[in-house]
């Protein structure tokens, strides 16, 4: 396993990672979770992901029952949750990083975990209603409580990042250290161009989360969508309709077309072949390859495919510019980046 900073800080983080999204507390119970975690903790994996609003709190409580299982010193793993979408329907419980939710909602996590503690704790989206000020001193204060050690954002914008940076910078205050964003062969342009200024400026380090586009680049949506697959759960419909999550449904013209996806996927599969892959590991590897990327995260409802996921890392060096130059033209007319 390689580990990378966090960008700029000193913590150390596993360069794939596992996260919950999905899988724990709706496809996986506390055992399965457990073994999966510790496949991948025997894979050198040291980051694990959660969040507050996957499976409305669920996914949490499973994660630290299996943490519990296995007995791992705290000192030895990172954890991270996100908060934002809130579980509840309360003016001041959903869709808001004010200073009462972000106070409630590490607290609430904290316990759903059963930790002193967490890692990281990601604003999983940007409040438009609440000042950037109030966020950046209710973080802060987060972390000088000490029940989080570092903080940043999932899908902010560049200039909303850099608003909080300027803030934190003007007040001395703890700043936003990360940010997870989605980040595949098919969506790119956040991560590529529009975060390129943040990376020397401020130190941000990325967990990006989809790095397999909701499984298209595994191919097992070649031929249609398989009834025990993620597009298939129920509950998921809008990410069957916009599996890119662009908030623009393949087809409608704003984004490549599904066929389209899967033609490029089948595109991939010699390339991955020649270097004793799979598409998935090919892809997996590719995001690895940014190297403003700290950790890929990646997903697994069987122990099986995380140690199929973890072969990605013998792939990264052979990723060649000759090797790269092949991918571009397999994806050409498909990925966000002209």
């Amino acid at each position: 396993m390689e580990y990378r900073r966090l960008g700029s800080a000193g913590l150390k983080v596993s360069a794939l990672s596992l996260g919950s999204w999905v899988t724990y507390g709706r496809q996986v119970d506390v055992d399965a979770a457990a073994a999966c975690m510790k496949a991948a903790w025997d894979e050198g994996v040291n980051f694990f992901d959660n969040a507050e609003a996957y499976e409305a709190g669920r996914s949490e409580e499973v994660m630290g029952a299996a943490l519990r299982k296995l007995g791992w010193r705290r000192a030895s793993y990172v954890v991270s949750t996100k908060i934002f979408f809130g579980m509840h329907d309360g003016v001041n419980e959903r869709t808001t990083l004010n200073r009462k939710k972000l106070r409630e909602g590490i607290d609430g996590a904290l316990k759903r975990f059963g930790l002193e503690y967490i890692d990281l704790v990601f604003c999983h989206r940007p409040d438009p209603e609440t000042p950037v000020e109030e966020t950046v001193w209710s973080m802060h204060m987060m972390v000088e409580s000490g029940k989080a050690l570092y903080w940043g954002t999932s899908e902010w914008s560049a200039d909303r990042l850099m608003e909080a940076w300027a803030v934190a910078e003007k007040h001395h205050l703890h700043k936003p250290q990360m940010e997870q964003s989605q980040y595949n062969l098919f969506v790119r342009r956040r991560v590529e161009k529009e975060y390129e200024r943040l990376y020397p400026k401020i130190g941000l380090g990325l967990t990006v989360w989809s790095p397999l586009a909701a499984g298209l680049l595994t191919g097992k949506y070649n031929a249609g969508i398989p009834k025990d697959s993620r597009l298939a759960l129920s509950g998921y419909e809008e990410l069957r309709a916009d599996p890119l999550q662009r908030g623009v449904p393949a087809g409608t013209g704003g984004t490549a077309s599904f066929p389209a996806l899967i033609e490029a996927v089948k595109k991939l599969q010699p390339i991955a072949d020649d270097l004793g892959a799979t598409t998935a590991q090919l892809g997996l590897a590719w995001c690895a390859h940014n190297p403003h990327v700290s950790s890929v995260i990646t997903g697994a409802s069987r122990p099986e495919q995380v140690k199929e996921n973890m072969k990605a890392l013998a792939v990264l060096p052979k990723l060649t510019p000759e090797v790269i130059g092949r991918i571009e033209k397999a994806v050409a007319g498909v990925t966000d980046v002209r």
